[in-house]
């Protein structure tokens, strides 16, 4: 466990928490209604499930519940196996963009973690700080296109993440953000990789790296067939592989 990341253990489980998370923090924080209640609710991202924008001050926040996929829905949409804290889904996601944040990696800047126990399951959130300005590739490229030198700025950052041993679970285009140029302070634009449930750091692999990649290239052909005028094309992910090699060479 990263050694900055504080344990707090509360009547329901415990709580992680990252260095800047405020000190005030309690277990309703991670619920919605919480945020509900203090009209801090400012926008929401519906995928499978609702992902939720909130604001404190001048925090601005992801709340994110962990729910279940495929088969085990079926079974209970949001209940996993109690086998230790340090395996949650949560804690892990938490510790692994604790440890890219501090790395200077394009991630979200993460702030806690909530872990529920209920006999043998648990239920778990997330809170991360939300990226400013930016948006998902589907929502950018369905307003028009990205230019040659942007898809392979995009493939080198993904070049970062693999080199240093970053296995993204689900890399797909909603789970890459564009942020703009930002003026205050000054920041170039630049491509952020979101939502690390059940990514891990492993030992770089060709043979898992060029999954990721079709993984990601399958996501941008379905996403064109639910969006026939989505700006993407042969010759775009052409740019995104020169990028991503060219980056994979230089490191």
């Amino acid at each position: 466990m990263n050694a900055d990341i504080k344990i707090i253990k509360t009547p329901q489980g415990h709580m992680a928490l990252c260095q800047d998370t405020p000190n005030d923090i309690v277990p309703t924080w991670f619920s919605v209604d919480f945020w509900r209640a203090k009209n801090a609710v400012v926008g929401s991202s519906k995928g499978r499930y609702t992902t939720w924008f909130v604001a404190l001050e001048h925090n601005h926040w992801v709340l994110r519940h962990y729910w279940r996929g495929g088969l085990m829905a079926k079974f209970s949409k949001d209940a996993y196996v109690y086998t230790g804290l340090e395996n949650t889904r949560a804690m892990a996601e938490l510790r692994l963009l604790d440890i890219l944040y501090r790395e200077d990696f394009t991630v979200p800047k993460p702030i806690a973690a909530n872990i529920v126990r209920t006999g043998l399951f648990y239920r778990a959130d997330i809170i991360i700080e939300r990226v400013e300005g930016a948006e998902d590739l589907v929502a950018k490229l369905s307003k028009g296109m990205m230019s040659t030198e942007q898809w392979q700025a995009l493939g080198a950052t993904i070049a970062q993440f693999h080199q240093r041993g970053v296995y993204h679970a689900d890399l797909n285009a909603k789970n890459i953000l564009f942020q703009p140029m930002q003026t205050e302070p000054i920041a170039p634009e630049r491509f952020y990789l979101i939502d690390f449930d059940r990514g891990e750091l492993k030992t770089p692999s060709p043979q898992w790296q060029k999954s990721n990649l079709d993984r990601l290239l399958r996501s941008f052909n379905k996403e064109q067939g639910k969006l026939p005028h989505l700006a993407f094309t042969a010759n775009n992910w052409a740019s995104l592989i020169e990028g991503y090699q060219t980056a994979m060479l230089s490191m």
